[in-house]
């Protein structure tokens, strides 16, 4: 099988649940703990061996291009201040000359569409795909894992979790045939069923290794959902002649694109680090009880 390389990044979106915060900022550039997201997701890309990172922006997501750029007048005056520990991160962000890539995707057409303007830059048989707003905690970053189980038999491979039934609304969902251990291979997959025509609590996350031929389907594909060409409507319409299989990782995801999720991120990646565990661990305790003193005194005041 040749190496999988490449990855794309859809950064085009507006992230209206986080206004007024990206009114100014991207998204992407939410930090969790001292990262933004769009870091961590390069860094997992990096580390499931990709060399090739595909951004697809919009206007106002300059900060991006900056985040991976060298800093020269920062890290000079770092040097001499000996923050050696700190110029060494900086330059562990940098991406390679060639190896970043920008390009536009000039009108809010949907995920599917967003893939689509990176077509030309797409030379392998398959490539893999991270949406930064799915941050996943792992030992092993989630698109390693995927990486390195992949065959081309797979023909596309999502990322996939267990949700409770009452949440299959908010996911695309696999109708299961067969469970093949970590894989499950899907005979149909659908767009935020309700509870009652859901076929399963299987759940697709923004991790995907992607057959070159989608592009050919998302070229061709009728828009859908709020007039946008669905990602998740090409993969349905390759079925037939592409497996659809499923990777159960190991892991904890986070939805950072909700206001819930993004903070939950923080805590559990605060947690990981021993340096920040024990005063967080006081500082909530300490909130919690606040929170909790309030709320019985104005039970008493309406007593």
């Amino acid at each position: 099988m040749k190496k999988i390389k490449t990855c794309i990044f859809p950064v085009a979106g507006l992230g209206s649940r986080f206004l007024p915060a990206t009114k100014s900022i991207p998204k992407e550039m939410l930090v969790v703990v001292d990262k933004p997201l769009i870091q961590y997701a390069v860094e997992e890309a990096k580390a499931a061996g990709i060399e090739r990172f595909i951004f697809v922006t919009s206007q106002g997501k300059s900060a991006i291009e900056d985040h991976f750029d060298s800093s020269p007048v920062l890290e000079e005056t770092l040097r001499k201040r000996g923050k050696n520990v700190e110029v060494e991160r900086l330059e562990a962000l940098r991406l390679d000359p060639g190896q970043a890539i920008y390009i536009r995707q000039q009108a809010p057409l949907g995920l599917g569409h967003a893939v689509l303007c990176a077509q030309h830059l797409v030379n392998e048989d398959a490539f893999a795909l991270i949406l930064a707003d799915d941050l996943v905690l792992a030992e092993t970053p989630c698109l390693q894992q995927m990486i390195q189980e992949y065959n081309p038999q797979d023909g596309n491979m999502v990322g996939v979790m267990e949700v409770p039934m009452e949440q299959t609304n908010r996911y695309g969902i696999l109708d299961v045939f067969q469970n093949k251990g970590e894989k499950v291979l899907a005979r149909n997959v659908v767009e935020k069923p309700s509870l009652e025509k859901s076929p399963s609590n299987i759940a697709i996350i923004g991790r995907y290794i992607l057959n070159q031929s989608i592009f050919g389907y998302l070229k061709n594909q009728t828009p859908g959902a709020g007039g946008e060409i669905q990602l998740t409507d090409a993969i349905q319409a390759m079925i037939k002649e592409v497996p659809l299989c499923g990777y159960r990782y190991k892991g904890q995801r986070f939805d950072c694109g909700t206001k819930e999720g993004w903070l939950e991120a923080n805590l559990a990646f605060a947690f990981e680090q021993p340096d920040l565990r024990i005063n967080l661990q006081k500082n909530l305790q300490k909130y919690f009880s606040f929170s909790e003193n309030k709320k019985e005194g104005k039970q008493k005041e309406c007593a």
